[in-house]
């Protein structure tokens, strides 16, 4: 049974605590803003009584509301006045044993029924807990910045979490306008944990020499229909938070392949291109804007004729029609004629595999990526052998219509499906290890990483069976374990059930 919360009290009062502080005070909550820096709490109740005011301004709150949130703003000048706090909400630094002692020390000030909480974003809820007489009373209670806008909290049991803790989480999650999701106390919880596929599978493209950063941005955004693109989104958070995070999240798991970080990050930071922040990571900025980068020149050439692979008659169809639709010839012949353009569809294969598997002159093939349609942004891979004048024909056809077009090299799995694969199979494995309900794995993702779909219903748009086919591929060219499918991928499809969904038993 949860608690009916009146009094919190914040430690720390950087973005993450005033944010929260906010929220709270905004829910009705009296508010206890408490930091070891001396002025700190006095200018974080003035920070946040300065955006309920230009709230207020801008016709997002009332103005009385505005007032009465900031009534419940209290500064106090130490821990030893937190003793009346239903609730203390810990936003300090990010590190565990500063966090252990500063959960020893308030556990002999609060009221034995005093819930303690951590806004830690990676580490062991449990490993914390453990500092205290009382670990039943900790939880994890983790927001994202900005928290006002981000409307997503991880509710993370430990060990030793009573269930009290988690329901009063949960209920104070969701008054304060927030959907509270209930995850197990594991590395990454749920949203940096899922979070992996996306960046770290981007960045083994990017050293693969399959494409440049931009490259495999645009694919991701304008193809797959992502907010941003992986490297854009790196450049954003700051590669001196992002690369830390996957570092830890891959030890933490004893070095499991699927979290495997990439040493290109690693080089960055330790070069101090950390991104937007200092003016140059994947991308180079001036004024904090993105500098753009010159699209090539789409080629006048086009193929005499195009003959395209029927492996997947659905989408072998769909190539013709667009390329009669753009006014190419279409080679009908069971083999193609010699001065036939080759085209493949790949699901997981790379261009190569497929040509040969077709007995197809490698000078000649392309393949091209239908997952995700071909209406917003065409990728065309070529095989190491194809010639300039066939890349530069497939890509001038491909693009007469004016849709970009993304030439990349060859790849098991092109760009987006690889990705997008890894992103499904990890929130599978997540599911898999009962880390979380899948629906609450989905609602989670989508708001805290602003994925298009939540990852196992995005599985379920594009087929399970195409998910566990691409990976399945991916393993066999690659021969790692890092592609290796999710039980509760593999089960599901098999079954041809959704992937969110959960066993009877």
């Amino acid at each position: 049974m949860s608690i009916d919360i009146q009094t919190l009290a914040i430690v720390g009062t950087g973005a993450m605590g005033r944010g929260i502080a906010q929220i709270a005070a905004q829910a009705g909550i009296t508010v206890l803003l408490c930091d070891a820096q001396a002025g700190a709490a006095g200018a974080a109740r003035a920070s946040v009584v300065a955006t309920l005011e230009k709230l207020a301004e801008r016709g997002k709150i009332s103005a009385e509301a505005a007032a009465a949130a900031a009534a419940r703003l209290e500064v106090v000048t130490g821990l030893e006045e937190l003793s009346r706090a239903q609730v203390v909400i810990e936003a300090i630094v990010e590190n565990l044993e500063v966090k252990r002692q500063l959960f020893a020390q308030l556990e002999a000030i609060v009221a034995p029924d005093c819930l303690l909480a951590t806004n830690t974003s990676s580490l062991s809820v449990t490993v914390i807990a453990a500092a205290c007489k009382r670990p039943e009373r900790v939880g994890g209670f983790h927001f994202f910045n900005p928290v006002p806008l981000m409307k997503i909290v991880e509710v993370i049991e430990g060990l030793a979490t009573a269930p009290w803790v988690s329901e009063t989480l949960l209920a104070l999650g969701r008054r304060m306008g927030h959907t509270a999701v209930r995850t197990l106390d594991t590395p990454g919880f749920i949203v940096n944990h899922a979070g992996r596929g996306l960046v770290t599978e981007a960045l083994r493209c990017l050293s693969e020499g399959i494409a440049p950063c931009h490259a495999i941005d645009q694919v991701m955004r304008e193809a797959a229909g992502f907010r941003m693109g992986p490297f854009e989104l790196m450049d954003l958070t700051g590669l001196d938070v992002s690369q830390p995070v996957m570092e830890s999240i891959y030890h933490q798991y004893y070095q499991e392949p699927r979290y495997r970080p990439s040493p290109l990050a690693a080089q960055r930071l330790a070069g101090g291109l950390l991104g937007r922040k200092t003016g140059q990571g994947f991308y180079r900025y001036v004024d904090n804007q993105m500098q753009p980068i010159a699209a090539a020149p789409v080629p006048a050439a086009r193929p005499a004729r195009v003959w395209i692979s029927q492996t997947i008659p659905d989408w072998g169809n769909a190539v013709a029609a667009l390329v009669t639709a753009l006014g190419g010839v279409l080679d009908r012949g069971r083999r193609p004629a010699e001065d036939a353009l080759c085209v493949v569809t790949p699901l997981g294969q790379d261009a190569t595999t497929l040509c040969l598997s077709q007995g197809l002159d490698a000078s000649r093939t392309v393949a091209i990526d239908c997952l995700f349609g071909l209406a917003k942004r065409r990728t065309v891979m070529t095989t190491p052998l194809t010639t300039k004048a066939a890349r530069d024909a497939a890509h001038g056809l491909f693009a007469a219509d004016g849709v970009p077009v993304t030439v990349i090299a060859d790849s098991a799995g092109l760009i987006s499906q690889r990705i997008v694969a890894c992103i499904v199979n990890i929130a599978c494995d997540i599911a898999q290890q009962g880390i979380a309900a899948p629906a609450d794995i989905d609602r989670a993702v989508a708001l805290g990483l602003g994925y298009p779909k939540g990852p196992l219903a995005f599985g379920d748009a594009l087929g399970a069976k195409n998910i566990l086919a691409i990976l399945e591929a991916l393993q066999a060219f690659y021969g790692d374990p890092r592609y290796r499918p999710s039980p509760w991928l593999k089960r599901r499809a098999l079954l041809e059930v959704s992937l969110l969904t959960e066993s009877n038993s």
